[in-house]
Formats: structure tokens, sequence, C-alpha cells
């Protein structure tokens, strides 16, 4: 019998795939959790918040022409580039914890990489059309391939070529992020916002973010991998 998308009536190995996906995503994501939960709580010598530090930082980068924003939400600091806005979150905007300070200067350093023209991060903003589209379309592309045309379907090939988008966005995403850290911890040193003792707190925190983006760049190649084993080398129709 041929087994469709449905992969027939046995259990599909591939599956173990997605689950260490999410496996590694969900360890990482307890991670930060626990390791911002633990800074956060630790007051910096210098009383600054997280605002604070980062129009500082910003200010010393000759960066005039970002805004400092509160934006609601846990954890939902960001910068966004083509509005030149710095956004941080409840925790971290008002609150003058070392952690707090540390996720302000991790957002200055991707503003300091726009500044620069720092490549990667060039490279990902060229990529978001595509990796929307790629997270949104591949799996339904795939899906109507093997319903139209079987798992080795003109179709499905397209699916998996359009979803290779958003994996490779997670994967150029890691030396952004690195290097948005490394940036952080340089500038927290050299402006005396922080203490060494403090900058290696922030080290710990900015480590555990990182790894949630290892993770999810780990799962989306896993994920790829499935649907390349089950979609991308059969040719034709799935016959009895």
């Amino acid at each position: 019998m041929g087994y469709g998308f449905g992969y027939g009536y046995y259990m599909d190995w591939t599956y173990i795939l997605v689950l260490i996906g999410a496996v590694l995503c969900m360890a990482a994501s307890a991670k930060v959790n626990s390791t911002y939960s633990k800074y956060s709580r630790v007051r910096s010598m210098s009383g600054m918040t997280g605002a604070e530090a980062a129009k500082r930082i910003l200010n010393q980068n000759g960066i005039y022409d970002v805004r400092v924003e509160h934006v609601r939400g846990n954890l939902t600091d960001h910068y966004d580039p083509s509005a030149k806005v710095l956004r941080l979150s409840d925790a971290v905007y008002a609150s003058n914890s070392v952690a707090a300070i540390g996720v302000a200067a991790h957002e200055c350093g991707h503003a300091v990489q726009h500044q620069k023209g720092y490549a990667p991060l060039k490279i990902r903003s060229t990529l978001v059309p595509a990796a929307n589209i790629g997270s949104r379309l591949g799996l339904p592309l795939i899906i109507l391939g093997v319903i139209f045309g079987g798992t080795g379907s003109l179709l499905a090939q397209i699916g998996i070529w359009v979803f290779s988008a958003a994996v490779l966005f997670q994967i150029v995403t890691l030396p952004v992020e690195f290097n948005a850290s490394d940036r952080a911890m340089r500038m927290l040193s050299q402006y005396g916002i922080l203490g060494q003792q403090e900058v290696g707190h922030v080290r710990k925190v900015l480590g555990a973010a990182a790894l949630t983006y290892v993770a999810a760049a780990a799962s989306s190649i896993l994920q790829l991998l499935r649907l390349v084993l089950l979609f991308g080398g059969r040719g034709g129709r799935d016959r009895d």
C-alpha cells in the first residue's frame, strides 16, 4: 500500500528528528529562563536601568537617530533596523539588574552592526521575506505535492526548497547573534557600565540566550532533513 503523506500504518522513524529538535528547544528555553531569572535579581553596581545603559551605549557609538522604547511582554526585546528603534521589554527597560543591562546591550550590538554595515546582518535582513514565505508555505506546498503528485512530485520538491529559505535564515542568524553578544560585553566593560564580575554574569545570560538560537537552527535543520528523507528522493507516486 502506498503511504502518501500519512506515511502508512507504521511508526515513522523520522519523527525522532522532530522529537530531538523539540527537546533541544525546550532545554534551551529552560536554560535561558533560569539563567535570566537568577541574574535579574542581581542589581548592577552602577544602578543604571536597561534603558539608560542602552542610551549610553548608543551615544558612545555616535548613534543618535535610534530611539529606545518600551515594549510590552517578557524578553520581547529587539532592534528594528527599518524604523531605527530599539525596543526593550517590561523586564529590561526599567530594571537595573545585570541581566537587564546585558540584554539591552545585546540589542545595542545589533544597532551598532546596522551602523557599521555588518555583512551577516545585511544578509539576514535580505532573507527575511524569503524566510517568511518559507515558514508559511513550505509545508503546505509539500502536502499538496504529495496529495496530487506523490512523494517525489515537482511541487513537493519546490516546497522543500521554499522551506530551505527559512532554515537558511536560522543559520545566518547565528553569527549575527553571537557577534551582537560579543559587542555587548566589550562595550559594557569599555564604557564602565558594569564591572568585570558583572560582565561575567552577563556572559552567562547571553550565552544561555545564544543556546536558543542554536537550538532553533538545529531544529530547523533536522526538520529539513526529515522532509528531504521523506519527500526528496523518491520518484513518482508511491504504489502498492
